[in-house]
């Protein structure tokens, strides 16, 4: 993929505190990470779709070929610089006719980090279609300031909280994605998706990525997610790289 028009890019999420870059990644890279999800079900029965990651990244030699892969780096490197390292990562995948919303909230507002200078990436596994519980964002409201959390029981939600401020619904916009496509958001962008009512499974990876100058303030050292993918470490320790291991581990292309 070769990147176009950077300076729309750039001001079309320094405006909105969002863009999507289309046909990212090839189908056979997208097929692979789609049955990677299948297979990391399998082998985790007890955790949900949506529960997929974190410590079990730096474990897992196609997740961390996945984040590593280097059109995803380009991508990155135009928002948080050419040193560039892994905070954390997740799968969220919704079954048909099922799947838990994502109450609205801003990801910066969990996150361990300091400054808050980080950036998502979604790659869409699968299609997300509005039936389908794709991602809503509020454009531009990436620039209000981080917002308290409240815990919401009352619903069954993928979060347990949300962000404890009044959301205008009216001014969410439906990112409907192709597989292979990544929308990019930043961390004080408010966004949620609601459940899946369709019969299509939805799958998206989520990648955060953070300078290295940004550190990770939580006690853990090295954090269970963080690998150094580009360029100088900066002020974190990291998880070493995974071994493939033919026993141990899902086979892919490369491995």
């Amino acid at each position: 993929m070769v990147i176009t028009d950077v300076d729309r890019t750039l001001q079309d999420f320094d405006r909105d505190g969002y863009t999507i870059f289309r046909n990212v990644l090839d189908r056979d890279l997208i097929a692979d990470a789609s049955d990677h999800v299948s297979w990391l079900q399998a082998r985790h029965p007890d955790r949900h779709g949506e529960d997929l990651g974190t410590e079990l990244v730096p474990r897992d030699p196609f997740w961390v070929r996945l984040v590593s892969d280097e059109r995803l780096l380009d991508i990155a490197e135009l928002f948080v610089g050419p040193d560039i390292a892994l905070f954390a990562s997740h799968y969220i995948s919704k079954p048909p006719f099922s799947g838990k919303p994502v109450l609205w909230h801003q990801d910066g507002a969990y996150w361990p980090l300091e400054p808050m200078r980080v950036v998502t990436l979604w790659l869409a596994v699968d299609e997300a279609t509005t039936e389908n519980g794709c991602l809503r964002v509020i454009p531009g409201s990436h620039r209000e300031d981080l917002h308290e959390l409240r815990q919401r029981d009352d619903v069954d939600n993928v979060l347990g909280s949300e962000s404890a401020v009044a959301v205008d619904e009216s001014k969410a916009v439906d990112l409907v994605l192709s597989p292979g496509d990544v929308e990019v958001h930043h961390p004080n962008i408010l966004h949620a998706s609601n459940a899946n009512t369709s019969p299509k499974r939805r799958c998206g990876l989520t990648i955060r990525y953070i300078p290295t100058s940004t550190r990770i303030t939580s006690e853990e050292q090295p954090f269970v997610s963080a690998l150094l993918l580009r360029g100088d470490p900066g002020v974190n320790v990291y998880q070493p790289f995974p071994t493939y291991v033919p026993s141990k581990h899902r086979p892919f292309a490369g491995a």
